[in-house]
């Protein structure tokens, strides 16, 4: 794991993009770790975690700044607030002792960026194939899909409509670009 004071985000010198309809931020910071495991295991990640993982699929179980994305059967994404990460990690591991399971810390893999405001879902249905109608798809889902064929984990984060865009680091300027472009219309400036 990349030592805290030595992180800088491949977004550090995008500033907050916002028009009449949009907004465009990144979340940094945020702690992140891939969790495989059977379900047989969750009551103990509750303990640890303080709430469940969800276990049905493409939602997020929330508590505060906290949440827990369902990715498969067997995989979540913990989400943590600045700096917990690694104590998580490490107490997952010791609660799951024994079992078969792997956590892994993945904070340092994945930039996730903020896009909101009442045109949000018009800008993602312009590059993603997910149905974003508010009847399939709102605040509590999550979902793994392509953002402009870029590989992401979409968690819708409020009715406003607000989204979390989680994407791999090595995409994160380009996927910025390319949610400038396409809100332009909106009222956002490059």
């Amino acid at each position: 794991m990349l030592d805290p004071s030595l992180r800088q985000s491949p977004l550090s010198n995008s500033a907050v993009a916002a028009g009449d309809l949009i907004t465009l931020a990144e979340r940094p910071d945020t702690g992140k770790i891939n969790l495989r495991a059977s379900g047989d295991t969750l009551a103990a990640l509750a303990d640890v975690f303080g709430i469940a993982p969800p276990t049905m699929p493409n939602t997020v179980a929330r508590d505060g700044m906290r949440c827990i994305l369902w990715l498969g059967p067997d995989e979540w994404l913990i989400v943590t607030p600045p700096g917990e990460e690694a104590a998580l990690a490490a107490r997952l591991d010791e609660a799951l002792g024994g079992r078969h399971a792997a956590v892994t810390d993945v904070t340092d893999s994945r930039t996730v960026i903020a896009l909101g405001g009442s045109r949000a879902r018009d800008v993602l249905a312009k590059g993603c194939g997910l149905d974003l109608h508010p009847r399939v798809f709102h605040a509590g889902q999550c979902a793994q899909s392509t953002l402009a064929r870029a590989s992401i984990i979409l968690h819708q984060t409020t009715d406003g409509p607000a989204y979390d865009i989680y994407v791999d680091r090595s995409f994160a300027r380009y996927l910025w670009a390319w949610l400038i472009d396409a809100s332009l219309e909106y009222g956002v400036e490059p």
